[in-house]
């Protein structure tokens, strides 16, 4: 069912203080749980915005974010959690059962307004998962471009490529 070999992709934490954005990339150990990715972004420790964006084999992407008391979660594909360990430990702390196997449609699971506080409102989230013909790194530059640190976003994410 899951998957226990290395997952390719890529892990950013991204993180405002005082008005400015920092990306940085996470070790891959982000890509195949749900815990490792937690643990290394409350590690960051800032009086500003916190949150990781998650490319998981180029099939989904999942957005973590701390929250006092818990943390917010957005995975694009719920049926991904058939497959990856990640996404089912997602659906698993949000309480939702996975896709039955047959089902093939693409739908997202978890909070749509994680990132309406800093320039993406839950609609415009919706439209940008609901592109089924972008990948999801492409999904993540437009996401990190609504919300106003594309630029250091593509560099990152051109740096990993390297």
């Amino acid at each position: 069912m899951t998957l226990q070999e290395p997952v390719a992709g890529f892990a950013v934490a991204v993180v405002r203080e005082d008005g400015r954005w920092r990306c940085s990339a996470m070790d891959k150990t982000a890509l195949t749980g749900l815990d490792a990715s937690i643990t290394a972004l409350r590690e960051l420790r800032s009086t500003g915005a916190v949150f990781g964006m998650c490319n998981v084999d180029d099939e989904f992407f999942v957005l973590i974010r701390p929250v006092p008391g818990g943390v917010d979660l957005l995975l694009s594909d719920a049926a991904a959690a058939l497959d990856y360990d990640i996404a089912a430990d997602v659906l698993d702390l949000l309480r939702v059962e996975p896709p039955d196997e047959d089902d093939e449609e693409v739908w997202p699971e978890g909070n749509l307004s994680i990132l309406s506080d800093l320039g993406l409102p839950e609609g415009e989230l919706l439209v940008i998962i609901e592109e089924v013909d972008l990948y999801p790194d492409e999904q993540l530059v437009m996401i990190a471009q609504r919300c106003g640190f594309g630029d250091d976003f593509e560099k990152l994410l051109e740096k990993l490529e390297q």
